[in-house]
């Protein structure tokens, strides 16, 4: 069970909000109107009661501040040393000790306000007084605000720690950087801490649970620890450090015996006697890593010998019952975390040794007493020499080995699946589960039936011979047809005609393919100006030259064309309706004002009037029209005035906005709300 979960402590606000925070909550929650005309004692009980809720609601946040962060004199001592290497104990009790001034003072202030404000002699001297009061708190939270953003970050901090429960069954593992500590936590846990081929991947401690025999045991991995002095050492180190020193655990110190970590093992060996201290009293396994790369046979005198070093005096530094060392086994070990060679072996061992030593310490503490005393446990005593071996009824056995013979697990779909060559060679059968009279007609063909005849009736035994007969007839067709159209070519034709046809037949062929694309994409191809063509591709000269080709007059068609493309002038000299006799008898050097105006007016297109009925409409003549129009535009009217988007809104809006029926209503009337 966790006993400390930092992630539940209260955000901390900077000064300007939380000023803002509690200024706000003072006036939602008090009265806010008052009037000098008001007795001298309410307008007094008005504003000493703003200035009490304010150092109120200060009191509150600041206390709960004070509160929800950890103590490091009462917590574990584990978390104590942890919390001091990472934020530095002193600075710690600094800043919670500003904010418990601050609160004082608040309390301070608030209290000479209230003491003023019982004799205060008008409204505007009691509004001066709170003004005051409220300022000086404000300025008291001003100046704590570094305290505010360090103790922010102090919990951002914190709720981001991993939730260590220092009393229960632990697993520790150290040993130098980049010797597969954290390859053998992913191994043996669901953790998943990052694994990089370089030193301090790990910077932190990280957490991870296994189970062995039923029991939960948490694993932690630390950062490597180098061999130095210990002033020398980092935050990251020390956060190893301080792990050993206090937790009571079971210690793996991981000894990369190929040296791929970039220290030999002499330097290992160092690090290992300059830290055995923190070794005492508890179960000390040294793990020989990385044997896929050198075994340990294969090492050096000197390494042996120094592994041998280190092996004796882990046996020294575990002491058994008595002050006498223990067993040699699982005091050395070795693994390979890439080929998982023996990593649960070490797993099993260390769990082993660390619940040995967990019951043995029960063992030799008084509560045992106490427990022992409320055990007995009867040994019967044997009356005579006669054996009396069980005696189990006939019917009780055949029963149980009938109740085995049905355990025994039965076949399924999948098992003969892949007993028959897996899946798309075995095709599980269907009809091996019907029910009929005789099971040899379970695979019978069943017939086919359509329209109450049976389908294999119309099945014709030489269809096949028949088919071979038609593909032959059909082959000698295609071959004579084929001749035809050779001697056609090749006889009637000469060279250069043969030549000229096939040109055409390519050209035609070509033209069907545009002719495919082009209509395949007609709904996306965009339309393009005939300005815009760049290619000109179709102009008139093309179309005057391809009529020519066929031995037609194109100057009509191109007349046509050009009429239609070419712009609408601005002046006219008649009107179209007017005939072509009448034009040219006209003197057109010296045309009239007025014939002039009319020309160009009755030139321009006319907007058609509401009124004039279109085929198609279904409309009689204008005048029903008109009705109609004005019988829809009355039909909408009610329906616009009342904001509706339809016929179907059925919308019903808010019969009271609470814009205008919430918050403090004002001394008078209130209707208009």
């Amino acid at each position: 069970m966790v006993q400390y979960n930092f992630k539940k402590i209260t955000v901390v606000p900077n000064g300007k909000d939380f000023i803002d925070i509690i200024l706000s909550r003072t006036q939602r929650q008090t009265p806010t109107v008052v009037h000098k005309g008001y007795a001298i004692s309410r307008l007094r009980q008005f504003y000493m009661r703003k200035v009490k809720y304010t150092q109120q609601n200060f009191h509150e946040k600041l206390s709960t501040i004070i509160d929800e962060f950890p103590r490091l004199d009462d917590i574990h001592p584990f978390y104590g040393d942890l919390l001091h290497v990472l934020y530095n104990k002193d600075h710690y009790k600094l800043a919670l000790g500003q904010i418990n001034t601050a609160r004082n003072l608040i309390g301070k202030i608030a209290k000479d306000y209230v003491k003023l404000l019982k004799y205060g002699d008008s409204l505007y001297r009691c509004k001066s007084l709170k003004v005051a009061a409220l300022g000086r708190m404000c300025t008291v939270i001003k100046r704590i605000s570094p305290s505010l953003a360090y103790l922010e970050q102090i919990r951002q901090h914190m709720a981001r720690l991993p939730s260590i429960d220092p009393n229960t069954r632990t697993i520790l593992i150290c040993g130098y950087p980049n010797v597969g500590k954290s390859s053998f936590m992913n191994k043996i846990t669901r953790a998943d801490v990052d694994v990089q081929p370089y030193a301090f991947t790990t910077k932190s401690l990280f957490v991870g649970h296994t189970d062995y025999k039923y029991l939960r045991y948490q694993v932690i991995d630390t950062p490597g620890i180098l061999d130095r002095p210990f002033e020398d050492r980092n935050i990251i180190e020390m956060c190893s450090i301080t792990a050993l020193a206090h937790l009571r655990a079971a210690v793996l110190f991981f000894l990369d015996i190929s040296g791929s970590c970039g220290y030999s093992i002499a330097q290992q060996a160092a690090l290992f006697h300059s830290i055995k201290s923190l070794f005492m009293n508890k179960p000390l396994i040294i793990v020989c890593n990385k044997t896929d790369l050198q075994p340990l046979d294969g090492l050096s005198e000197e390494d042996t010998k120094l592994v041998t070093e280190m092996k004796a005096e882990a046996l020294k530094t575990v002491m058994g019952q008595g002050g006498e060392p223990t067993n040699e086994e699982g005091v050395l070990l070795t693994m390979s975390t890439l080929t998982e060679d023996g990593v649960i072996a070490v797993k099993n061992a260390a769990c082993e040794r660390l619940l040995d030593q967990r019951v043995e310490l029960k063992m030799k503490s008084k509560k045992i007493n106490d427990c022992l005393n409320r055990f007995h446990v009867a040994i019967p005593k044997p009356r005579d020499q006669k054996e009396r071996p069980p005696c189990i009824p006939q019917a009780v056995l055949e029963a149980k080995a009938k109740q085995a013979a049905e355990k025994e697990k039965k076949k399924t779909e999948k098992d003969l699946e892949n007993e028959n060559g897996g899946a798309g060679v075995y095709s599980a059968s269907l009809r091996k589960n019907y029910i009929l009279a005789n099971d040899e007609w379970k695979e019978d063909i069943m017939p086919e039936i359509l329209d109450g005849h049976n389908v294999y009736d119309f099945v014709d035994p030489d269809i096949l011979l028949r088919l071979e007969e038609l593909e032959q007839e059909e082959g000698l067709r295609q071959a004579e047809e084929g001749d035809e159209d050779f001697e056609m070519d090749g006889i009637d034709l000469t060279p250069e005609e043969q030549k000229a046809l096939a040109e055409i037949r390519k050209k035609k062929s070509l033209l069907i393919q545009q002719h495919r694309i082009k209509k395949s994409t007609a709904e996306s191809r965009p339309i393009i100006p005939r300005k815009f063509d760049k290619d000109r591709e179709f102009t008139t000269e093309r179309m005057g030259r391809q009529l020519s080709q066929l031995g037609l007059d194109p100057s009509l068609a191109v007349d046509r064309a050009r009429s239609k493309s070419r712009g609408r002038k601005r002046e006219r000299s008649l009107d179209r309706r007017d005939s072509d006799g009448e034009a040219m008898d006209m003197d057109i050097d010296q045309p009239s004002k007025k014939l002039r105006l009319r020309s160009r007016s009755q030139s321009r297109s006319k907007s058609r009037p509401p009124s004039e009925v279109v085929p198609g409409e279904g409309f009689k003549d204008s005048k029903q029209k008109v009705k109609a129009i004005k019988l829809g535009k009355k039909s909408v009217r009610k329906r616009n005035k009342d904001a509706r988007r339809g016929e179907a809104d059925r919308v019903i809006p808010t019969l009271k906005p609470k814009h205008l029926f919430s918050g403090k209503r004002s001394i008078g009337k209130t209707q208009r709300r």
